[in-house]
Formats: C-alpha cells, sequence, structure tokens
C-alpha cells in the first residue's frame, strides 16, 4: 500500500480518529462483506506517509488477488492506494515475518550559502521539511556513518511520559520505551545496515533526502536520528558527539525529533 498520510491519525485504528487501519478495513467490509483487520508491517504515526507499507489479512471469500485490489481502489479515499495484491502462506505475517525496512526522511533546504532564501511550494509543504538553516551534505552523511552497526538506541526513542508516570515505584524511562508497532521494548538496540544522505532532483528544486535500513526502529527513532543529523549539518552539534549520543543511553543527550511530515516508510522485506 501507499499513502498519504498528512489527513490520517496514523496506522493504527483508534476510536473517533480516521486511520490508514481504519479505512482498509471498512473497505474490505464494503467490497468483500467480511470484516477482518489488516495487520500492517509497522505502525506509522500521525502524518507519516508510506510508499510500501505491507498489511496482511485472512479472507472466506475466494477473490483473485488483481479483482480484490481493483475494488478496494475503486472504495479506499484517493490518499490510500493498494498498489500490489498477492496470496501469502497461513503462516505469513505482514509485522511478524518481517525481517528489514528502510525509511526515508525528505528535507527542503530554504537556505544554501551565497543563494538567496527559498520558499517551500505549497505543492511540496505536505511532504518535506522546509529547513530553515543552510546544511552540509558531507557532514550529514558524516552523521549518518555513526549510525550504521548494532547499537542500543534509547537515545533515540521516544518515551511514553504517561506510561513512565502510571507506577513510579515500578516503571523507568527505560520500560516505557516503544518499538514503532507500539509493543513495549526492554531491549533497544538495533542493527543498521544502511544509512546515509544524498541529493535529489525535483522540479521544485534539490531535496535532501536520507534513507536508512534496518532490522527495526523504536518509536520516534527515524525522526530523532534525523533531527540529530540536522544539528550536525547545520555545524551547531559534531558528528563527534553522537557516539557520546549513543553511549549515554538518555533522550535528553540526541537531538530533536524532525516533524513527523517529511518521513515515507520506504520499503519492507520478508523472506523470500
Amino acid at each position: 500500500m501507499a499513502y498519504d498520510g498528512t489527513d490520517f491519525r496514523g496506522w493504527q485504528v483508534q476510536p473517533g480518529q480516521m486511520t490508514v487501519q481504519g479505512e482498509l478495513q471498512a473497505a474490505l467490509g464494503r467490497v468483500t462483506g467480511e470484516n477482518p483487520l489488516p495487520q500492517g508491517s509497522g505502525r506509522t504515526d500521525a502524518g507519516v506517509h508510506a510508499l510500501a507499507q505491507a498489511a496482511s489479512f485472512a479472507l472466506q471469500a475466494g477473490i483473485p488477488p488483481e479483482n480484490l485490489l481493483l475494488a478496494l481502489n475503486r472504495t479506499l479515499p484517493d490518499s490510500i492506494r493498494v498498489v500490489s495484491a498477492v496470496h501469502v502462506p497461513a503462516d505469513f505475517h505482514a509485522r511478524h515475518s518481517t525481517i528489514a525496512k528502510t525509511y526515508e526522511y525528505r528535507v527542503f533546504v530554504e537556505r544554501r550559502a551565497g543563494e538567496p532564501r527559498r520558499i517551500c511550494p505549497p505543492f511540496l509543504a505536505r511532504y518535506v521539511y522546509s529547513y530553515p538553516w543552510p546544511l552540509s551534505l558531507a557532514a550529514l552523511n558524516d552523521a549518518a556513518q555513526r549510525f550504521v552497526g548494532t547499537h542500543d538506541f534509547l537515545s533515540f526513542a521516544a518515551t511514553d511520559p504517561d506510561a513512565s508516570s502510571r507506577d513510579q515505584s515500578t516503571r523507568s524511562e527505560e520500560s516505557a520505551i516503544e518499538d514503532e508497532d507500539g509493543e513495549p521494548q526492554k531491549n533497544t538496540i538495533r542493527t543498521i545496515w544502511g544509512s546515509g544522505w544524498h541529493e535529489q532532483q525535483t522540479p521544485d528544486g534539490n531535496l535532501l533526502v536520507y534513507r536508512v535500513r534496518g532490522s527495526g526502529f523504536l518509536h520516534h527513532m527515524v525522526r530523532n536520528l534525523v533531527g540529530t543529523m540536522l544539528d550536525a549539518g547545520r555545524g551547531y552539534t559534531p558528528a563527534e558527539a553522537i557516539p557520546e549520543m549513543i553511549a549515554a543511553r538518555a533522550r535528553a543527550a540526541a537531538g530533536p525529533t524532525a516533524p513527523a511530515r517529511g518521513l515515507f516508510l520506504h520499503s519492507v522485506e520478508y523472506p523470500e
């Protein structure tokens, strides 16, 4: 599936809120008369987009996948498209069967050294972080490489303040950590296989695009990585400080959280 997440309260069904999972479930009901809850590969947050989200569900109706794809796209909102549909084994699960994910983050740079300030076009603004300071691509990539490998990413994970305050005697900041699917996490170690920035030409000018591929991600982890790298790219924080941030295992040690609108779930990988 691909979707523009701007108008949704994220992937996961929430009472009284428009969500991607909820819209897909409702569309399945209209098309098949059945009401399975689709399981996504990950729970994207409010405002986050997807180029290739995966979802799995079981149907009794014997509808060929290509027909189901067409029928769903006729009834889904225009901001959600099913781009492919296939039969999978009964033990397949869109989230539990995942072996790797890639996310992408897009930045529109308003200022470049020696150039007039640029205005982010309104047709692009929903899908980028319009950044007000000049950025060094070399510094961004220097910072990005510091995340490659297996690390404890506690410093780059969002915490649930309500969870940590429900019982101060038994809960800590670390126990309030969630992964991207909202599951509580005691293990905050993740492996990053690829991490880098590149320039992308668009009709509206160049974008700086970050792409990261890893075994899994903690809640807000990619947005926190990006916020930290942007501080390095504008010269506010040296890239050399990132290993210390990782070692600190404290959210306050790392940089800010980048806005949701620039983040895309790029692709999801499964075993052959």
